[in-house]
């Protein structure tokens, strides 16, 4: 299952508590909006029947009603009772055909079917013997009537809300990450360039502003701790790249010396056979030995910058089938009846180092031989693809473990005790890896143990020009 991202689930743990609190706040308000809208009708109801006594009165023993009476003013009635609750004048809301008794100066909720109506009554004394009862009556759904449509509204607009309140909060979230997003791409790149020498530069890029900010902001604080673990990384590792360098170096005069006096010695007829055998074993281990110190100072110089490529147009075809035939050589001088067969295509052509693709084309052949199984076939193959340049080199035999193949183009890596000779290094895939990306290609392997290997590189054909 896709785990969600984080920038996506504070998108929606921000969204759904902005969503809690508004629909929160907007019960609040209803409820209260409820209330206030119902208290009003009641208090016009009021107003309305006490100011309608204005239009009343009674002169020469008649009474008489003013034409505003009859209005029907905010939605209230006014109907006129004398004391037996005999109706004289006014009107009646349609609908409204109950009779309830008279309350002096008390809002009454009168339901009526399904409706339910507010009823006020307020008795006026014409005389010291007459006295009438002015009743007002309003329509509860009438009064709740705008309240609906402001909550249809609502409802309407809420989803807006949310929707713009995801928004801006995954802009804001997306905002607040990009750092994030920053650090990661750096490291990355660190990762597929082995370049110690990136740095995130977040906290104090743009100056003072930025300072500050990284005084108190977490991100950028873990930015600039990246930053520093970078820097010392990179000391680290250029003093082990020195160290390796000055060793090699170092190392290359007393192997020398080693051999060249091996050699006297095993020119000395006195010497007996069981002393040159002896001898021959010295001599053997420190071509070994230099051999391994040749390869740490080529892979030295690559990770300093200081290994040159000298490229020009060469024949691939053409080197490819010399360097097999003294692959061929070093099986045959090893007596176990392994033969090397080529598959090359004639005619293609590479701006190259000749000198480097030599040395990565040897390596994979002696790789192949020294784990062939006795009196096996290894196969060199070379062919153009398009813009490219494949070759590969197929071996039978032991073959490499699945959980070892990520970890073959290590230095000194080795994945069993069967894939180790006595000579072997385990530098010489890392120089393979090397001198294929150096010149924009790749290298790859597939591998099933007790059956063989396959390495594959490939090459930009033709020629490039240089800037």
């Amino acid at each position: 299952m896709k785990r969600i991202s984080l920038k996506l689930k504070l998108t929606l743990l921000y969204t759904f508590f902005m969503a809690m609190l508004t629909c929160a706040a907007l019960a609040i308000l209803f409820s209260l909006s409820s209330r206030e809208i119902l208290s009003s009708a009641q208090s016009r109801l009021e107003h309305r029947v006490q100011e309608s006594v204005d239009d009343l009165d009674y002169d020469d023993g008649e009474l008489e009603v003013g034409s505003d009476f009859y209005s029907v003013t905010r939605d209230v009635y006014l109907s006129l009772y004398d004391s037996e609750m005999y109706f004289l004048y006014g009107k009646i809301p349609q609908g409204f055909d109950q009779q309830p008794e008279l309350a002096e100066g008390v809002t009454r909720t009168v339901r009526d079917g399904a409706r339910s109506w507010y009823v006020y009554d307020l008795s006026f004394r014409l005389t010291s013997d007459y006295t009438v009862y002015v009743r007002g009556i309003t329509s509860v759904a009438d009064a709740e009537e705008s309240f609906t449509v402001t909550l249809r509204f609502a409802v309407i607009l809420l989803p807006l809300m949310v929707l713009a309140t995801a928004v801006i909060g995954y802009r804001f979230t997306r905002r607040t990450l990009l750092p994030v997003r920053r650090i990661t791409s750096t490291v990355r790149e660190i990762r597929a360039d082995a370049d110690l020498s990136r740095r995130i530069g977040l906290a104090g890029q743009d100056g003072g502003a930025d300072k500050k900010r990284a005084s108190r902001d977490e991100i950028y604080t873990l930015a600039a701790t990246f930053d520093d673990m970078l820097g010392e990384l990179e000391k680290v590792f250029d003093r082990e790249k020195q160290f390796t360098s000055d060793v090699s170096h170092e190392l290359r005069t007393p192997v020398g010396v080693i051999l060249a006096q091996c050699g006297e010695m095993l020119r000395d007829p006195s010497l007996s056979e069981e002393h040159q055998a002896e001898v021959r074993l010295i001599q053997r281990k420190a071509k070994g030995m230099a051999d391994m110190i040749s390869q740490l100072l080529f892979l030295s110089r690559a990770d300093q910058g200081r290994q040159p490529l000298s490229r020009e147009l060469i024949d691939l075809s053409g080197l490819t089938e010399m360097t097999v035939e003294e692959g061929q050589l070093l099986a045959d001088s090893q007596r176990r009846g392994i033969r090397i067969e080529s598959e090359i295509e004639p005619g293609i052509e590479a701006w190259a180092d000749e000198t480097l693709y030599i040395r990565m084309l040897v390596n994979l052949i002696s790789n192949a031989v020294r784990y062939s199984f006795d009196n096996g076939t290894v196969t060199v193959g070379l062919k153009r693809e398009g813009a490219n340049v494949v070759g590969t080199v197929m071996d039978q035999g032991t073959g490499i473990p699945a959980d070892s193949l990520p970890h073959i183009w290590e230095r000194f890596y080795r994945a069993d005790s069967s894939r180790t000779g006595e000579n072997h290094s385990g530098l010489g895939l890392s120089m393979v890896k090397w001198i294929a990306e150096a010149h924009g290609g790749s290298v790859s392997v597939t591998s099933r143990p007790g059956e063989g290997s396959t390495f594959t590189f490939r090459l930009p054909a033709g020629k490039r020009e240089e800037n």
